[in-house]
């Protein structure tokens, strides 16, 4: 099975420099004019999985509350230690989530567009110890 995110944005320049800049995936592909939608694919290659954000003319209604969330676990300690040092060097702020379990187990942060992403080390201290 392969799994595709897709969601509605007002800047896709903004999205992409976010996603691939600071939290490191790439850019994997694009289309124009698609039925009157721009988009562009961001994820890692070789895995079954990706983001589409796509634009069109019109405005994207976000409804999302505090506890919608995207989790994100780097492979390693060194891979997690060094993306919250890239988020403090690029004055990416953390917030509180509101289930408590995601403050004692990461970081939480918000996408240009207001959702909330946790950049978690769980898996990495795991995967080390096995």
């Amino acid at each position: 099975m392969f799994l595709r995110v897709a969601r509605h944005t007002d800047d896709l320049e903004k999205i992409e420099a976010f996603y691939v800049d600071i939290l490191g995936f790439e850019r994997l592909g694009d289309f124009q004019n698609h039925n009157n939608y721009d988009g562009i694919f961001i994820g890692k290659s070789g895995l079954d999985w990706h983001f589409e954000f796509t634009k069109s003319n019109t405005k994207a209604n976000h409804s999302f509350d505090e506890d919608d969330v995207i989790v994100l676990y780097p492979k390693s300690i060194t891979d997690y230690n060094e993306l919250i040092n890239k988020l403090i060097h690029k004055n990416i702020s953390t917030i509180t989530a509101a289930n408590p379990f995601w403050n004692e187990n990461g970081k939480m942060i918000q996408d240009p567009d207001g959702y909330r992403i946790v950049i978690s080390p769980l898996k990495a201290v795991i995967n080390e110890i096995e």
